[in-house]
């Protein structure tokens, strides 16, 4: 019963206010849906009448999701019901990932309830890493790009030139990853230090040379919930070629909407659909030999990069009409007064950016190398790493911007 309650507290919050905004539409009225949908609130909620008053708990699509894999996951006979309610409770409730993710399977989780607390040393050093790991991307570089790039340029695109929206553009790319990557890190760490191991969400997706490959290393916890709850029960690839394109669309479409109900999220999700339908097509017929060269391998990288920021603008756009501008100064205005004064303005943004693109590009055997190198260092030493990046965090880092996943 609370998770079908929490289902329908998901769409009442979530998705009132596109119902009214879609009938606005076809009526061309702006009152008509607003007192029609209001009047059936009266009877739910006393008297919501206006949709903007609306607000969104913090976290609700994550442990709605959840729980509806444990509802299905049960039924299926993949995890025995839980039967301890408190167990239960913990399952759906756990603080470090409730509010974000990474989405945790009862499979997975449930049966770490009832084995015995053991945090090896390794463990320890191993979760320290990722909280240092995950405070310094969102803390330096995700805020930073935040406050001074994507924020500033993203809520009045026509005052800046197409060149500093573009910019944006790219730097929300890495805002997002930092941020997210950040999050998923330190919730991690901290279940790891409580005894409790969840699946890692990040797999430098940037790396990736296909879109298909991109969501198998992006938010690897709802795209395979996505997939699992979704477009393996819409029929997947077992119903021939045309369906499996539409389940891969009607997928990502409702993968959008779970962001937001906004239209900019559908577009999102269907720029998404739609390349991952193509990349189907064509992978049946030309499979995967164009990639056997290094050239084409960078080629197929950076396209996927470009196309993946493409879609970004949507997803980071305050709403549509603001996207359009932001197109229509690229398309129009792209130097329009960019002025050497802007240029030594930006220079710190810049570095940072920079900074970013290194680490969204660095090679994940270097990543692992530095890991294992951290991991088996002395303690006095990983004591004196530890203190030196907290100290230069609090005085390079930035705050005063919540998590973005916050909004989800």
């Amino acid at each position: 019963m609370s998770i079908i309650l929490n289902l329908g507290l998901l769409v009442y919050y979530k998705y009132t206010y596109l119902l009214i905004d879609t009938i606005n539409s076809f009526t061309s009225s702006e009152y008509i849906a607003y007192n029609w949908v209001g009047n059936l609130l009266n009877q739910v909620h006393n008297g919501v009448a206006n949709a903007d008053s609306i607000a969104v708990p913090i976290g609700i699509s994550f442990y709605t999701f959840q729980a509806i894999s444990y509802l299905v996951d049960v039924k299926t006979n993949k995890v025995e019901a839980i039967k301890n309610p408190l167990n239960f409770a913990f399952f759906l409730s756990f603080f470090p990932q409730l509010v974000a993710g990474p989405i945790v399977r009862a499979a997975a989780f449930v049966p770490q309830l009832y084995q015995k607390y053991k945090l090896r040393e390794k463990e320890l050093s191993y979760a320290i890493y990722l909280i240092l790991k995950g405070l310094f991307h969102k803390m330096v570089i995700a805020n930073f790009l935040a406050e001074n790039l994507v924020d500033p340029i993203f809520d009045n695109p026509g005052s800046h030139s197409g060149f500093e929206n573009i910019l944006s553009i790219y730097g929300f790319a890495i805002q997002i990853y930092c941020d997210f990557t950040g999050y998923s890190d330190i919730a991690i760490g901290l279940a790891l230090i409580l005894g409790f191991k969840i699946p890692i969400n990040f797999n430098s997706p940037y790396h990736a040379t296909s879109l298909t490959m991109f969501w198998h290393r992006w938010h690897i916890s709802l795209s395979r919930w996505l997939r699992d709850y979704l477009y393996i029960p819409l029929g997947g690839n077992r119903k021939g070629r045309l369906r499996t394109y539409l389940n891969l669309i009607a997928t990502m479409l409702i993968g959008g909407l779970w962001h937001g109900a906004n239209w900019k999220y559908l577009i999102w999700g269907g720029i998404h659909g739609i390349g991952l339908a193509i990349e189907k097509l064509i992978f049946k017929y030309k499979k995967k030999s164009y990639l056997s060269s290094r050239y084409m391998r960078v080629l197929a990288r950076v396209f996927t990069f470009n196309v993946v920021c493409f879609a970004w603008i949507f997803f980071r756009g305050n709403d549509i009409e603001n996207i359009n501008r932001s197109f229509y100064q690229i398309s129009n205005n792209f130097f329009t007064n960019f002025t050497s004064e802007k240029i030594v303005f930006y220079l710190p943004t810049l570095l940072i950016l920079t900074l970013g693109f290194l680490v969204i590009s660095t090679p994940i055997k270097w990543k692992e190398s530095l890991r294992g190198w951290f991991i088996n260092q002395h303690w006095l030493v990983k004591i004196s790493i530890t203190c030196f990046i907290v100290l230069f965090i609090q005085q390079a880092g930035t705050t005063g911007v919540r998590f973005t996943y916050f909004n989800f």
